[in-house]
């Protein structure tokens, strides 16, 4: 039997938010054993099961959830040389970071541009993590996974995952597996990635950058964000990133370049930010988006408001409730659709609590 199952446990706590109530039951699990047994608990209870990783991609109703939330504890860190890679083989439950740090500590690249992302390693996959021109995409080898319909566990190849740009098959079918572990394939001395204008400029004159100067110029280009985690920051209690950057048709990317110099937001069309993709759509830039639709940062809806630092995330300041919250991004979604026709989509999962569908009036 594995750790107690026990009643009404606050969530708000294990969200990066703050925000949101209690789990009508909750357990912690470490092995594969354990999950299949509360697995099957909930079965029997006729339960739904959700799945908790580090709470920084969440948003959890008032109102709680009237099931079963599991917390995948497992942690460590498994580095074997295979051919010209490392497999780095990581349980569900190690928090991100850590990964990154001992990987760039191995001088293994591939993932350096991901340092500072909150959250565990099983989530990670989840939504295919990515930042500063990496995602983990790049290097998941597989993953071993509980097929929750089956119980049995199995390894399943990274190609069979559906990794595209913030999803997976996991992201649409949440019912479909659990993460248990993920490996990832690292070259050893390779050069690292500096493929985002943001984080090449931070890196300018210093040649050929090392692993380590990677992660570091990240960190502080996160940390002038407000994207690290810190406890006397104003604007810590946030999912980062609140929107997706939303990948649209090359017509109507177009029509927003078009409306910006239309509008004298630009003067050129190469200032609004756009990025072709292999397929012939464009994707844009959410925050851009949000700042030209009249957003500002520091805007404040009571306790809830837009970070200061970052366009895209959205705050609790304390004292509030999830419904403050999704009243605040649904206007800054709302302000731009209304101004480009762009509608944005929301990052975070919700629990307990639905995303309002997007409905133009008058």
């Amino acid at each position: 039997m594995p750790s107690v199952i026990r009643r009404d446990v606050p969530l708000a706590p294990l969200t990066t938010f703050e925000l949101g109530g209690p789990a009508r039951f909750f357990c912690q699990v470490a092995t594969s054993e354990d999950v299949i047994w509360a697995l099957r608990w909930a079965a029997d209870q006729d339960l739904p099961v959700f799945v908790l990783g580090g709470g920084s991609n969440l948003v959890v109703g008032d109102g709680g959830f009237a099931g079963l939330v599991l917390q995948l504890v497992a942690q460590g860190i498994d580095f074997r040389s295979q051919g010209d890679h490392v497999l780095v083989e990581v349980q569900a439950g190690q928090p991100w970071d850590d990964v990154v740090a001992a990987a760039v500590a191995r001088d293994l690249a591939g993932i350096e541009c991901l340092s500072g992302i909150p959250g565990t390693v099983g989530a990670t996959p989840i939504q295919n993590v990515g930042a500063y021109g990496q995602e983990v995409a790049d290097t998941i080898r597989s993953l071993r996974v509980l097929d929750r319909r089956t119980l049995e566990v199995r390894e399943l190849p990274a190609a069979e995952c559906g990794l595209s740009y913030r999803n997976s098959i996991f992201r649409r079918d949440p019912g479909q597996a659990i993460v248990l572990s993920a490996s990832f394939a690292l070259r050893p001395g390779a050069q690292p990635v500096v493929a985002y204008r943001e984080l090449a400029e931070a890196l300018a004159g210093r040649g050929r950058p090392s692993l380590s100067e990677v992660r570091e110029a990240v960190l502080d280009l996160r940390r002038k964000k407000s994207m690290v985690h810190d406890t006397n920051d104003p604007n810590r209690r946030s999912a980062g990133s609140f929107f997706t950057n939303p990948i649209v048709g090359a017509d109507q990317a177009a029509a927003v370049v078009a409306q910006a110099l239309a509008e004298r937001l630009v003067q050129v069309p190469e200032e609004v930010p756009q990025y072709p993709l292999h397929d012939g759509r464009v994707k844009l830039a959410a925050g851009w988006l949000v700042e030209r639709a009249g957003i500002r940062r520091g805007l404040r809806m009571g306790p809830v408001g837009v970070s200061s630092r970052h366009a895209l995330a959205l705050v609790h300041h304390g004292g509030g409730s999830t419904a403050d919250l999704i009243r605040l991004a649904v206007r800054v979604r709302d302000t731009v659709a209304l101004r480009f026709g762009v509608t944005l989509v929301p990052e975070p999962v919700f629990l307990g609590v639905a995303w309002p569908a997007w409905q133009q009036t008058g």
